[in-house]
């Protein structure tokens, strides 16, 4: 790991994992929404879908009047729109709100039904993987025919204490000195909710960094940005990778592959705004006193 002494992130503990074997590597990849066609369409909305190894994105295009249902879905998701603008009225299986705006929802598993009520604009879902449906959906679904190599078997977190119910959390909120971002976690998914970044990157600020065993989803919502992917070297020469540099403009995903080293930076012309989404829920940031606003509602696994 390699981050500026003002990032956060250099005062992560270094974890004692038991580290998988590399015998194969992944490619990184990126879905760039509006250079594809739409995945799903309905009265009000476009929605392209991608995916991770256990993740499902869906962003959706909406007008007032849009709905957004799902029936017996296996496990929560997450809801918000980066648009100030947009208001929804939700309905789950258990609670509802009406008016939410600018808000992050987790919503519990079984019926839910999002239902625009004001403003044009753009909502993000962010689901696990266990949705059959939506995985096949994806623009990338052939890339996940079999599991991706490096990355450890899906296990979701503990329930809440207080049961699945829909959950309302804010997105605007404000920065605390040694706090890394706006992170929210639920049973299977881990987001932050990065400020929109007015400013280009410096380029003596990059945090080049990798992962052991679970993907990185880089979502990009406004501008372009530049990943910068390195495959470090192992003893077998013929899985060997070339540098890589992606450049992914708005709005897209880009899926980084564990170990790969990477970073990102925002491009010119700002502003920029990048999200990162991991399934499930990564222990250094949840151990790190603070930085999950939510905390109290999702326990962290006993052997964390």
């Amino acid at each position: 790991m390699a981050y500026d002494t003002t990032d956060p992130r250099s005062q992560l503990a270094t974890a004692a994992t038991t580290v998988m074997p590399v015998v194969d590597y992944a490619d990184a990849e990126t879905i760039e929404f509006h250079k594809l066609p739409a995945s799903e369409t309905g009265a009000g909305f476009k929605t392209w879908y991608g995916r991770g190894q256990n993740l499902v994105i869906s962003y959706t295009e909406v007008e007032p009047g849009a709905v957004l249902e799902r029936h017996d879905h296996p496990e929560e998701y997450m809801f918000f729109s980066p648009d100030d603008t947009i208001k929804v009225d939700i309905e789950t299986s258990n609670g509802k709100a009406e008016g939410v705006n600018y808000q992050l929802a987790i919503i519990p598993p079984g019926d839910s039904k999002i239902t625009v009520t004001a403003g044009t604009g753009v909502v993000m879902r962010v689901f696990g993987s266990l949705s059959k449906d939506l995985a096949a959906q994806c623009n990338n679904a052939a890339s996940y025919a079999e599991p991706h190599p490096n990355i450890s078997p899906f296990q979701a977190w503990p329930n809440p204490p207080e049961g699945f119910k829909l959950r309302l959390y804010p997105i605007a909120v404000a920065p605390t000195p040694g706090r890394f971002g706006v992170l929210y976690r639920s049973t299977n998914i881990m987001i932050n909710l990065f400020p929109v970044a007015n400013e280009p990157s410096p380029p003596n600020k990059v945090s080049p960094h990798y992962h052991d065993d679970f993907e990185q989803c880089s979502l990009t919502l406004q501008g372009d940005y530049m990943h910068y992917i390195r495959w470090p070297w192992t003893p077998n020469k013929a899985i060997w990778r070339e540098d890589a540099k992606i450049r992914c403009t708005a709005p897209s995903i880009t899926i980084i592959p564990p170990p790969a080293i990477h970073t990102s930076q925002a491009l010119p012309p700002a502003p920029c705004h990048l999200i990162d989404i991991f399934g499930p829920p990564r222990v250094d940031f949840s151990l790190k006193e603070g930085w999950v606003l939510n905390a109290d509602d999702y326990p962290m696994p006993a052997s964390a």
